[in-house]
């Protein structure tokens, strides 16, 4: 039996393509020969996603170097690290697998440094067109390194495969009949789809509130605001909503895989950050959609995966500082009265989609085992 480890941060833009691997990496060996293990930085719902999954989680403990001074850094430098590393180490020495997958992000380090002094071979894949501080080092330790976009920095070419960002092939399998019941859709106007990524996004729930009930005069919005905000911009959506609307706003606090793939089975255009995860989601699904990037993503990723995607005619960037309701609106409805550039924007995102990333990452990653 061949044990494979994964290891990465807890967010879902971690998590979800290491499902999607871990997943395909079963389909194609037919589960017989291989063992599933995570460790890495996990919250309880991380810990419960992949416990689902059949997949055997350790959280460890998470630091990390930050890019600006903070007195955080010592502790972690000092104290998290070395002991994340420490529990890593033995970890690896008791289980013992045949290869470590690292998607990066917070925790995967010391994981992957821990699999550099026992000898195990590192696969690691790069969601971001730059790199992250944890897989910008983790590289140099890699055999084989997959990254998402064409241009991505600070790599061994020898080593890069081009493959995209791997996402759950259950996305692309969404129902219109499921969707009209779970979110109690009018389907009158065509929908748009406001999405912050796993974790909300306060600016664009902000911007959604102030230009609400302008929107639902002529859409239907599905607005997922992140848990910590639901409360707060229900209270507000249900204060500011004019009465004879209300039945076109639907916010969520967090979607799950079910509802996501219901979601955008019937969304007519996406409104998003600029996170690898989501863009790649987007793209397969052949949404056109509107890209605003966190200004403060680190090495201005965020930007950069924008900027390539856009480039393909897919999607249309709109920098945060320049959202305004004036030129959103315009914007929009700009491209709903011209149906054929929405067309093209659709067929743009599919030819740019790489939605067998997941199934050739498990490939060679069985391949390298010799697991057929």
């Amino acid at each position: 039996m061949k044990k494979i480890l994964f290891t990465g941060g807890g967010t879902g833009g971690h998590l979800f393509p290491i499902i999607a691997i871990a997943r395909e990496t079963r389909r194609l060996s037919d589960s017989k020969d291989i063992s599933l293990y995570y460790m890495g930085h996990g919250n309880q719902l991380s810990l419960r996603l992949l416990e689902q999954e059949n997949i055997k989680a350790y959280a460890i403990v998470s630091g990390k170097i930050r890019r600006y001074f903070s007195f955080e850094n010592i502790t972690d430098v000092l104290f998290k690290i070395p002991l994340g590393f420490l529990q890593s180490f033995f970890l690896l020495l008791f289980r013992r697998p045949a290869l470590v997958f690292s998607k990066g992000g917070s925790g995967s380090f010391v994981v992957v440094l821990a699999a550099r002094v026992l000898m195990i071979p590192v696969f690691l894949h790069e969601s971001d067109a730059v790199p992250g501080m944890s897989n910008r080092i983790s590289s140099h330790f890699a055999k084989k390194i997959f990254t998402s976009f064409e241009k991505t920095e600070y790599f061994d070419l020898e080593k890069t495969s081009l493959v995209g960002n791997p996402i759950l092939k259950e996305l692309l399998e969404g129902s219109v009949t499921s969707a009209k019941e779970l979110f109690n859709l009018t389907f009158e106007k065509p929908i748009l789809f406001f999405w912050g990524g796993s974790q909300g996004a306060e600016p664009i729930n902000d911007f959604v509130l102030n230009i609400l009930n302008n929107l639902l005069k002529n859409y239907e919005v599905i607005h997922m605001c992140g848990k910590k905000n639901y409360q707060q911009v229900q209270a507000e959506a249900q204060t500011m909503l004019d009465q004879n609307l209300k039945k076109y706003y639907h916010a969520w606090s967090f979607l799950n895989e079910i509802e996501l793939k219901h979601v955008f089975k019937v969304a007519d255009f996406v409104i998003s950050r600029g996170g690898a995860g989501s863009i790649f989601e987007i793209a397969a699904t052949g949404k056109p959609s509107i890209i605003i990037p966190l200004p403060s993503s680190a090495g201005d990723h965020q930007s950069k995966n924008a900027y390539q995607y856009a480039r393909t005619g897919a999607a249309i960037i709109i920098e945060q500082g320049n959202l305004n309701p004036n030129f959103f609106m315009a914007k929009l409805d700009y491209l709903f009265s011209r149906p054929q550039e929405l067309e093209q924007m659709k067929a743009a995102a599919l030819r740019f989609a790489k939605p067998l990333a997941a199934r050739a990452i498990a490939r060679e990653i069985l391949e390298y085992l010799n697991i057929k």
